[in-house]
C-alpha cells in the first residue's frame, strides 16, 4: 500500500508515491533523484544523511518519509543558487575540507544550521554542531577552518 505525501523539497512543492516503510533518504535519491545526500551507515550513527527538515538538521535514514508530511527539505542540491555556491561550500572548497567528499553534504548542512542560529559560533559550538556527522577522512580541523570563514558570509544573502 503507497501513500502520497508532499512536501517541499529545495523550495519546490513535491509529491512522493510511497511506502509506509521508506525512508527520507530513500525517496530523496530514489524519487528525486538528489544523490547529494548520501547513505553511510544506515543506522542514524555516521550522519552523512543528514539533510535539513524544517531548518534541522535530521539523519534522513532514520526518517519515515511519511513523518516528512508537509515538511521543508533542504539537501545540499537546494544550497548553491544556480552557478553561485553557498558561502559554506566555497569555503568548504577553499579550506580543502572536501577530502573524499563523503560527509561533505552533512558536515555543510548541520553547518547551515548551526550559523542560521547562532551567526558567529565559538569553535566549541561549531565542534558540537558538526559531532553528528562522522568524517572517515579525519580532516576535521580543515572542517572548523571552512565553518569559522564561512561566518559572517552566510548572512550575504544565504
Amino acid at each position: 500500500m503507497k501513500i502520497s505525501i508532499n512536501l517541499t523539497i529545495n523550495g519546490r512543492s513535491c509529491q512522493a508515491e510511497v511506502e509506509p516503510r521508506n525512508t527520507l533518504l530513500e525517496v530523496l535519491r530514489n524519487n528525486f533523484y538528489l544523490t547529494g545526500t548520501k547513505e553511510g551507515c544506515g543506522l542514524g550513527d555516521c550522519g552523512t544523511c543528514i539533510v535539513l527538515v524544517n531548518g534541522k538538521p535530521v539523519n534522513s535514514c532514520l526518517m519515515l518519509a511519511v513523518d516528512a508530511q508537509g515538511s521543508q527539505v533542504i539537501t545540499i542540491e537546494g544550497l548553491a543558487s544556480g552557478d553561485n555556491l553557498h558561502p559554506l561550500q566555497q569555503s568548504f572548497i577553499e579550506k580543502g575540507a572536501v577530502q573524499c567528499g563523503f560527509c561533505s553534504p552533512a558536515m555543510i548542512l548541520s553547518a547551515k544550521s548551526l550559523l542560521d542560529t547562532i551567526p558567529e559560533p565559538s569553535d566549541e559550538e561549531i565542534k558540537r554542531a558538526l559531532s553528528g556527522v562522522l568524517c572517515r577522512c579525519g580532516s576535521y580541523k580543515k572542517i572548523i577552518e571552512a565553518v569559522r570563514a564561512a561566518v559572517g558570509k552566510t548572512r550575504e544573502g544565504n
